[in-house]
């Protein structure tokens, strides 16, 4: 089953997609008879697929705002029937596709999916030169070209500095200032190269390409990622039943921080050292099953390396805050 307006007519995607975490994930998320979850960011639909085989009678929602997500999930939706339902939305709406207490778990595997990175037309890879998009939904919002093109100063250092945590960030927003207009900032090869030549040499051999720090931040701004996730987690939390698991896999330290502070505060603890109010002047809405992220093993790290950031943290609601 499907809700949204959007038509899907591309063709499937021959990307390998692994799901990061999935045992861990699933274990978290405790499957039984007659469960329903709410999977926020289907991507690939691996997460999904594995609540749906963890019961004969799970059900599941998955929201993807990406495109091209409707088609991946066409064969879910003949294999398990009314049991899953297909939403083309922005994890940040799943209020619109939930309701309060309604779910036993809901999941979120942020960042980009193996098929976003993999598609050239999508413009996220400097390795596959095409237009430079990057927007998780392409129909709304800016290319990451007009925002590189147009952005202010003090945009571009947000971007690159505090989101992309560049060190060299000065000489890289300096480079991009300096290429507009060029037509360089248009394509994802030759603006990779711009912050590529910006940055300069180390030295040594970099770990990795010079420019994925200045294009991770640059994402994460035109898409509004780290503003997504504050505006979701709330409704996400809202849309659990009383003793349903919230579970968050983040793969960015920022990202991470969000829900870190979140859970926290949902548990009745300090968000931070400076909070100097008393554990019983809260109120604990939740408990954390763990003050320790959970990490990818050695072994699933050597067989998908896209994992090796991943750090998922867990939540168990004990009652609905009061609005």
């Amino acid at each position: 089953m499907f809700c949204g307006t959007a038509e899907f007519v591309c063709a499937p995607s021959k990307v390998r997609h692994i799901p990061v975490l999935l045992d861990e994930a699933l274990e978290a998320l405790a499957p039984g008879p007659s469960k329903r979850y709410l999977d926020c960011t289907f991507g690939g639909g691996g997460h999904t697929r594995g609540l749906l085989d963890s019961s004969e009678d799970a059900e599941v929602v998955s929201l993807d705002c990406d495109p091209d997500a409707g088609t991946r999930a066409e064969p879910l939706a003949e294999e398990y029937g009314e049991r899953f339902r297909f939403c083309d939305l922005s994890f940040q709406r799943l209020d619109e596709a939930s309701s309060e207490g309604e779910f036993d778990g809901v999941l979120f595997d942020l960042g980009i999916s193996s098929f976003q990175l993999a598609e050239a037309e999508k413009g996220f890879s400097f390795r596959l030169d095409a237009p430079l998009d990057m927007r998780l939904n392409p129909r709304e919002g800016q290319s990451a070209a007009d925002f590189m093109e147009t952005a202010t100063r003090e945009s571009l250092v947000r971007a690159v500095r505090e989101y992309g945590e560049e060190r060299r960030w000065n000489r890289v927003v300096n480079a991009i200032l300096d290429a507009r207009g060029t037509g360089k900032l248009q394509r994802t090869v030759s603006a990779a190269e711009v912050v590529s030549r910006a940055i300069g040499h180390t030295g040594r051999k970099p770990r990795m390409h010079p420019a994925t720090k200045t294009f991770q931040g640059i994402r994460i701004a035109i898409n509004g990622e780290l503003e997504a996730i504050a505006v979701a987690l709330p409704k996400a939390f809202r849309a659990l039943k009383s003793g349903g698991f919230l579970v968050v896999i983040a793969f960015h330290s920022l990202e991470d921080r969000i829900v870190k502070r979140f859970m926290r505060r949902m548990a009745g603890r300090p968000e931070h050292r400076r909070d100097s109010r008393s554990i019983h002047e809260r109120v604990a809405y939740a408990k954390l099953t763990s003050t320790k992220a959970v990490k990818p093993t050695a072994e699933e790290v050597e067989r998908n390396t896209r994992s090796r950031s991943a750090r998922m943290r867990v939540l168990q609601k004990v009652a609905q805050p009061e609005l």
